[in-house]
């Protein structure tokens, strides 16, 4: 009976120490799955202040681990040189690619040039890298977005005193998102039908900066009919100054990303519009081309960009608009939010 037990305890021990050993192994990234050597996905990640990145992140991965793919998600929080450091760290771990989300369009190059140097693919998410040799770039058309925005207020209405409060100075979207906009209220402009009273970015996309550029605007005295604020977390700070004014709901106000938040606002009738973006889209493409990229498989792309060093491979998705009239037809019925989510703890 003894020789059985003990017999049973050395069973165990192997047991244990095997499973101990392939944990070790899968650790150091040296197994091979289905002959094929573990693929490494470095996710840069340079804010994931606002509400919609948490579902960035969380698709990506799901996503890549789907297609057998391990990923080394990192974010620096608007901070360019933590975000450098960073993805030099991903370099050191030995990933395939590293797809980025810069928290600095401009300045996040040299980390790029590392990656590239070490023969790392390298994606450029959502915004663009510029002044760098990436392999793709994936996004919306922040241009489209913009028009959307500007659209949504002249659907209501076609003259007035607007503001434009936009995005980070830093982010290549900002300027897309704000050409966009102005493009499509030239007309209204260039007639006098429109008066744009306040024209400003926004640093690191900061609501409490937004905040502030409503705060002294309204304190001047001066009146607003409506805002096209770049984001929703802009939205926010916006909405936050209106209402201390009595305004909020008064002031026709867009956004953008589609946050939780500010589709409770819509229903709540305190923030007007916003752009919804499939973020599924985007971080799933992102994933499988990041996958084909290490793999070396050819990648469906529909347009370049050029990004002041290179034609930059791209993709595009189209966002669209979301209003009170058609929140069950869009974020709901695609499952981006629930029913309960949007409805339930707001008061209409």
């Amino acid at each position: 009976m003894k020789k059985i037990i003990a017999v049973l305890v050395l069973l165990a021990v192997l047991v244990a120490g095997g499973i101990y050993y392939f944990n070790r192994l899968l650790n150091e990234k040296q197994i091979y799955l289905a002959g094929e050597k573990l693929i490494i996905i470095g996710f840069s990640m340079g804010a994931t202040r606002e509400e919609r990145w948490t579902k960035d992140r969380e698709l990506f991965v799901k996503r890549a681990q789907e297609l057998g793919a391990e990923v080394s998600v990192v974010s620096s929080d608007y901070n360019i040189e933590r975000e450098i450091l960073q993805i030099e760290s991903l370099i050191s771990q030995g990933v395939g690619a590293i797809v980025v989300m810069p928290s600095n369009s401009e300045t996040i190059w040299p980390a790029i040039e590392k990656a590239k140097q070490a023969g790392i693919k390298v994606i450029s998410y959502d915004r663009l890298i510029k002044d760098s040799d990436i392999d793709l770039y994936i996004s919306f058309d922040n241009f489209m977005a913009g028009q959307l925005q500007a659209e949504s207020i002249l659907s209501v209405i076609d003259h007035g005193r607007l503001a434009y409060i936009g995005g980070s100075p830093a982010d290549n979207n900002s300027y897309l998102l704000r050409d966009g906009t102005m493009d499509a209220l030239a007309s209204g402009i260039d007639s006098g039908k429109i008066e744009l009273v306040v024209d400003k970015f926004t640093d690191d996309w900061k609501p409490e900066e937004a905040y502030k550029t409503m705060k002294e605007y309204l304190d001047s005295g001066q009146t607003v009919d409506a805002v096209i604020a770049a984001n929703d977390g802009i939205a926010s700070g916006v909405i936050q100054a209106l209402k201390e004014k009595g305004l909020d709901g008064k002031v026709l106000v867009s956004g953008q990303d589609a946050d939780l938040s500010a589709v409770q606002r819509i229903v709540a009738g305190t923030q007007f519009s916003t752009v919804y973006k499939p973020i599924s889209s985007l971080a799933y493409k992102a994933a499988e081309s990041a996958v084909a990229l290490v793999k070396g498989d050819a990648m469906e792309v529909t347009n370049v960009v050029d990004n002041g060093m290179i034609k930059v491979p791209s993709y595009f998705f189209k966002p669209s608009m979301v209003s009170k009239k058609n929140i069950m037809g869009t974020v709901v019925k695609d499952g981006f939010y629930t029913y309960d989510e949007v409805y339930k703890s707001v008061k209409q």
